[in-house]
């Protein structure tokens, strides 16, 4: 069984799976991380996908291009699949569903 889905304005994708339930945690993983096309901070649509590699290690964050805000992403453990990180360390929801903006007077992500 084969579908065509609409991720957002830029993006379609195929998916491939022998039944309704392969397909759809094929969408869930991947609407999860590649759906979002709009900014959490400024709300526009001007994000791009970066991958940072830094001593061996790969961050993978969804940019604004024009408030300079990001979104990391956390890899699961089984199976590879990225996460949008929308908690802190201590488990504490993030404010602007985890889009974080560095700010210069108070030297944090916020």
């Amino acid at each position: 069984m084969k579908i065509n889905y609409k991720v957002n304005s830029n993006m379609t994708c195929e998916f491939e799976g022998s039944s309704q339930t392969e397909i759809f945690e094929n969408l869930a993983n991947f609407s999860e991380v590649f759906s979002m096309d709009t900014c959490g901070k400024c709300g526009k649509k001007n994000v791009r996908y970066v991958v940072r590699e830094v001593d061996d290690n790969k961050y993978y964050e969804l940019r604004c291009n024009d408030c300079r805000a990001k979104l990391a992403f956390g890899v699961h453990k089984k199976g590879g699949t990225l996460f949008p990180k929308r908690k802190d360390d201590k488990g504490t929801w993030l404010n602007s569903q985890g889009w974080l903006k560095w700010n210069p007077e108070t030297k944090q992500s916020e």
